[in-house]
């Protein structure tokens, strides 16, 4: 951890996590061993974040937000209070046996963040599943299958209603067919159900 960070006291922070230079981790948060956060991230009070997970520069991780191994965020990822990355295909406390499950009884599948997306309040990303960069996922969605770059996604399951840009507002198709952030003015191309910058 570097001198810079800040780390409230009644946060549990492994000795074996990385945490970038002006990074915060509030009240009663838990950062496990070998997690990598990166420089200014923001772990809210009461979150989690799991063994070994990689959080980008500039991340977000609001109040009680659950993100759980093997979780990949790039930079720049919010995640919104609540929120959780769910880690396992089929989950039982017991083997067909009976007897208690155990770290080695399954294996973690992970939810990947592209930079500069956004889950909103009380969202579930049930793993394996990856988050395209830019995208938005609306408060209280289950997402259960990848989401493309830019999408805003609602409901449960989750489909896509809409576009966003990087400014995260919904983006307006004009006559042309191409679509324009009514906040910045940035302009992009669907094609086969992805969207892409254009010039970018």
């Amino acid at each position: 951890m570097t001198a810079s960070a800040f780390v409230h006291e009644t946060a549990d922070v492994s000795s074996d996590a990385s945490i970038g230079a002006g990074s915060k981790i509030w009240h009663y948060a838990q950062v496990r061993e070998g997690a990598q956060l990166g420089e200014n991230v923001i772990v809210g009070r009461g979150a989690y974040v799991g063994t070994g997970v990689e959080l980008g520069d500039n991340c977000k991780v609001q109040n009680y937000a659950l993100v759980y191994e093997p979780a990949k965020l790039a930079n720049g990822v919010f995640i919104g209070p609540a929120v959780v990355l769910t880690n396992d295909h089929f989950p039982r406390a017991i083997n067909a046996d009976g007897s208690l499950k155990s770290a080695h009884d399954w294996e973690p599948v992970g939810v990947t963040i592209g930079e500069g997306a956004s889950i909103g309040a009380s969202a579930t990303c049930v793993a394996p599943v990856t988050i395209g960069r830019w995208a938005l996922v609306g408060s209280g969605a289950v997402v259960v299958k990848d989401v493309p770059d830019f999408a805003l996604v609602v409901g449960s399951p989750a489909r896509r209603v809409g576009w966003v840009g990087k400014a995260g507002v919904p983006l307006e198709v004009g006559p042309d067919g191409e679509w324009t952030c009514p906040q910045t003015g940035e302009r992009y191309v669907e094609t086969d159900g992805a969207l892409k910058e254009v010039n970018a």
